[in-house]
């Protein structure tokens, strides 16, 4: 799966996938705003349907920016392929839907995003397909969880919003003596900071929207996997169900990949800090960050992943109500969804991201009416922590 290095990191995520002279020597890759493209003649036309040449026919199947985004992605995930999507919530689906049939069986890690488990909800409703959550966190676990017709592994990891980790490669090893496929969103850790397919691991997804775009201003998803399991997702769910992404989206996405790695290490380093700050105030009850050395996860965080992050999540010591105050006091700090972009935002997650999972698995999921998660932003840690202090000292 590991493709042979020839570039570092940094230079992948501004190069991969393009070449300005196949584009009139354009140095940014073109935007191709089209639906269709025209054929030479009718043989032309009839031979790329039928898969006998190779070329563009209409950009619902495939299209040139969008192309230069899945190569880069691959690169820099160091997978076969790509696919993008209109949006995470399409890849995941796509993901999903591609590598289960009626009467199958998804094994998730304990703790997932809310609209990920509103779709498993849908999938065991219509398609009878069952889904339960462990922790993974050791191998016997995993064993026991896994039944017959287990057909794949979803994890998430960091994960959202409780922060906590799952060992990738003990997961990866015990799926493949099983032949299971194990899919990994890695949204919060980015390729720059954690790449599951070194680990074994089969599928990485995406929610572009997030740190890859790290604007706020595109919604999109990615897959990265083996070729012939991303050529199946693009005949079959992608291509049949519709959720693409348009050209314009990936050209964004590929504008916000160039400075990833630049914006991953100061977004980790705000994180670092303010983890420290908000851990000594009396009005915090605990604070949940995979780069602090006292989480119970940071022998796992040394092992797959660069630095601990952009995000972290901390609880009121209060109730819920001294909970809403913190967050109407704050100035400077946004409240919004969402993740990964310059701006400081916040979050409920037990009334907003995750508010369609019912309180008793948020509870089993760790998510208390207290909890706030933090996607730190690229401005000055000082500014935020002054915000952060205020608005804990309302209560």
């Amino acid at each position: 799966m590991k493709k042979k290095e020839k570039h570092q990191f940094e230079t992948k995520a501004i190069h991969s996938g393009y070449n300005s002279k196949q584009h009139l020597d354009s140095l940014t890759p073109p935007i191709y705003q089209t639906s269709t493209f025209t054929f030479s003649t009718l043989e032309q036309g009839a031979n790329r349907f039928a898969g006998r040449e190779d070329g563009y026919m209409y950009s619902r199947l495939s299209n040139p920016t969008v192309n230069v985004l899945e190569e880069r992605m691959a690169e820099l995930e160091g997978g076969e392929a790509g696919l993008a999507f209109a949006s995470g919530m399409a890849a995941v689906s796509a993901v999903l839907i591609g590598l289960t049939r009626a009467n199958d069986h998804i094994l998730c890690s304990k703790g997932i995003y809310g609209c990920t488990f509103g779709l498993l909800q849908l999938l065991y409703e219509k398609y009878n397909i069952d889904y339960t959550f462990s922790n993974l966190t050791t191998r016997e676990e995993i064993e026991a969880s896994i039944k017959e017709n287990t057909t794949c592994i979803y994890i998430e990891t960091p994960i959202n919003p409780t922060m906590k980790l799952v060992d990738l490669k003990m997961v990866a090893a015990v799926a493949k003596e099983k032949g299971i496929k194990v899919i990994v969103d890695n949204t919060f850790a980015t390729p720059y900071l954690q790449k599951p397919l070194e680990f074994g691991c089969d599928l990485v997804v995406h929610s572009a929207t997030k740190y890859l775009g790290g604007h706020g201003d595109v919604i999109g998803g990615i897959v990265v996997g083996e070729k012939d399991v991303i050529a199946n997702l693009k005949k079959g769910a992608q291509k049949d169900i519709g959720g693409v992404m348009a050209p314009f989206d990936a050209w964004l996405l590929i504008r916000g990949i160039k400075s990833l790695s630049v914006r991953m290490e100061r977004h980790c380093e705000n994180a670092r800090k303010l983890c420290k700050k908000l851990k000594s105030h009396p009005n915090v009850k605990a604070v949940y960050y995979p780069g602090d050395k006292e989480n119970q996860d940071s022998h796992l965080a040394k092992k797959q992943m660069n630095s601990g992050g952009g995000l972290l999540s901390f609880e009121v010591n209060g109730t819920y109500d001294d909970t809403v105050k913190v967050v109407n006091q704050l100035k400077l700090i946004k409240i919004a969804v969402s993740l990964g972009d310059a701006e400081t935002l916040i979050q409920h997650p037990a009334s907003m991201t995750h508010a369609v999972v019912p309180e008793k698995e948020r509870q089993k999921m760790g998510i208390s009416n207290e909890l706030l998660r933090l996607s730190v932003g690229l401005e000055s840690r000082k500014d935020i922590w002054s915000d952060l202090k205020q608005a804990l000292e309302a209560i």
